[in-house]
C-alpha cells in the first residue's frame, strides 16, 4: 500500500512544529536530530563503493501482513519453532505472535521498565539454548540506567503471567531521553552482544571505562568473555553514537548500523576494540586511529534502526527515511550501491529479522515503527510484515 499523501503532510507538519527531536528519525530541518541549531545537511544519496555506482538490481516482494494494530513495537525474537516474541517498548510488554496466523498473545510484563523518549522496553534476544533453559532476554529502560535482564518462559501458565522475575545479568548502562541503544542478539559464538547509545553525552562514547556509546559482548550469564579487547571488561568496541542494529554475515563478521547526528548515519563491520570514530567523527572521516562506515546516508534517508543479513546482503530498516536498505556484499565491502526498496510504502521501519528455516534464506520479518510517538500511524499500525527477497 502506498501511504496517503495526507500522511505525508501531516507528518511535514508534525516534524516542523516539534520542539526537538532526536536520533530516532524525528527530525526538523531547523532543529536538527538532537534539538539544536544545526547546519542543513548537504543532499546527496547513499554511499556505497563509490559515488556513482551503480544500484544493485536486487527485488522485495511483500508476502504477507502476519499482524497488525502492535503498540510501540521494538524487539522482535524467534522462538525454536517460529513463533516470534515482540516488544512493545512503551507498554512495557512481551507478545508472541503466532506465525501462522499472526494471532497475538500477551506473555507478560518487564517490572520496572520505565519508558521515556527514546527508552523503554526495547531489545528482545532468546537463548541459544531456549530448548532446556526456556529464557528470554530483554533490553530496558530503568528510573536509573539501561539494563539487561533474562527471564524464564513458562509457557504452561495462563497468558499474561508466563514470565518470571527479572534476574538482571548486566546494570549501569547509561540512560537519557535519547540515545539509549537497545538491539541485543547472541552471536554465532553463543555469546551475547548488545548495541548501546551514549544517552545524550558524547564524551561517552570515548571513555572505555563507561558501557555507552559501545558494542558490549557478555556470556549468556553478563560476564566478559575471555579473549575481549581488555580483560574483564564487556566492552567490544567503542565509539558509537547510537547503535541499534547488529547482524551476521555468512562469513560470522558482524556488522551494525548506527545512528549520525545531523550529516551522515552508518553501517560498520566490527572488530575488536576498535574506534568507530564518534563524537570525533561522523561518517567517512578518514583519520588514523578511527575507523570509517562501510557504507553511509545522509540522515534524511536512513536513519537506521534494525538491520539483518539474507541473499548475500545486509538489510538495514529506516526510521526517518521510511525505506528498507539493501547493501549486497563482496566479502568485507558492497558489491554495489545500496539499494532503497518500500520507501514511505509502510511508514517508519524498527527492526528486521531473517524468518527461520526458509529456502535459501531470502524471507524476512519487518516490524513497522508508526506509534512510537514519531510516526503518523494509520488503521492497522503497527505491524509485522514478511518479505521476501533477493
Amino acid at each position: 500500500m502506498q501511504r496517503s499523501v495526507v500522511t505525508a503532510l501531516l507528518a511535514a507538519a508534525a516534524l516542523m512544529l516539534s520542539a526537538g527531536c532526536s536520533s530516532d528519525g524525528g527530525a526538523g530541518a531547523a532543529a536538527g536530530r538532537d534539538g539544536a541549531a544545526s547546519r542543513p545537511a548537504p543532499s546527496a544519496t547513499a554511499a556505497g563503493p563509490s559515488p556513482t555506482a551503480p544500484p544493485a538490481k536486487g527485488s522485495v516482494k511483500v508476502a504477507a501482513t502476519l499482524t497488525r494494530d502492535l503498540k510501540s513495537p521494538w524487539g522482535l525474537a524467534a522462538l525454536p519453532g517460529g513463533d516470534l516474541l515482540v516488544s512493545s517498548r512503551d507498554e512495557g510488554t512481551i507478545t508472541r505472535v503466532d506465525a501462522d496466523t499472526g494471532k497475538q498473545t500477551v506473555i507478560g510484563s518487564v517490572p520496572g521498565v520505565a519508558p521515556a523518549g527514546e527508552g523503554g522496553l526495547m531489545g528482545l534476544a532468546v537463548s541459544p539454548d531456549f530448548a532446556s533453559d526456556q529464557l528470554v532476554y530483554a533490553y530496558f529502560t530503568t528510573a536509573s540506567d539501561n539494563r539487561i535482564a533474562r527471564m524464564l518462559y513458562d509457557e504452561r501458565k495462563p497468558a499474561g503471567q508466563q514470565l518470571g522475575a527479572p534476574d538482571t545479568i548486566l546494570r549501569g548502562i547509561p540512560k537519557g531521553r535519547i540515545h539509549n541503544g537497545g538491539r541485543i542478539a547472541f552471536g554465532p559464538d553463543g555469546m551475547l552482544y548488545a548495541g548501546t547509545g551514549e544517552a545524550g553525552e558524547p564524551g561517552l562514547a570515548q571513555d572505555r571505562e563507561s558501557l555507552g556509546g559501545k558494542i558490549l559482548r557478555m556470556t549468556p550469564d553478563g560476564q566478559p568473555v575471555h579473549g575481549n579487547p581488555s580483560a574483564g571488561s564487556v566492552v567490544y568496541s567503542y565509539g558509537h553514537r547510537n547503535v541499534q542494529g547488529l547482524a551476521w554475515d555468512s562469513q560470522k563478521r558482524l556488522w551494525a548500523s548506527e545512528f549520525g547526528q545531523n550529516t551522515w548515519d552508518e553501517l560498520n563491520l566490527i572488530e575488536p576494540g576498535r574506534n568507530y570514530g564518534w563524537p570525533d567523527a561522523e561518517g567517512r572521516a578518514g583519520k588514523a586511529g578511527l575507523v570509517d562506515p562501510v557504507a553511509q546516508w545522509r540522515t534524511d534517508e536512513a536513519s537506521p534502526s534494525g538491520i539483518a543479513y539474507a541473499a548475500g546482503s545486509i538489510w538495514m530498516a529506516g526510521l526517518r527515511g521510511e525505506r528498507l536498505w539493501r547493501i549486497p556484499l563482496a566479502g568485507t565491502e558492497p558489491s554495489a550501491a545500496p539499494q532503497a526498496f518500500l520507501e514511505e510504502e509502510y511508514g517508519r521501519l524498527r527492526t528486521v529479522l531473517p524468518v527461520a528455516g526458509t529456502a535459501g534464506g531470502r524471507d524476512l520479518w519487518l516490524v513497522t515503527s508508526e506509534t512510537d510517538n514519531r510516526g503518523t500511524p494509520e488503521a492497522g499500525d503497527d505491524r509485522i510484515l514478511r518479505l521476501t527477497v533477493e
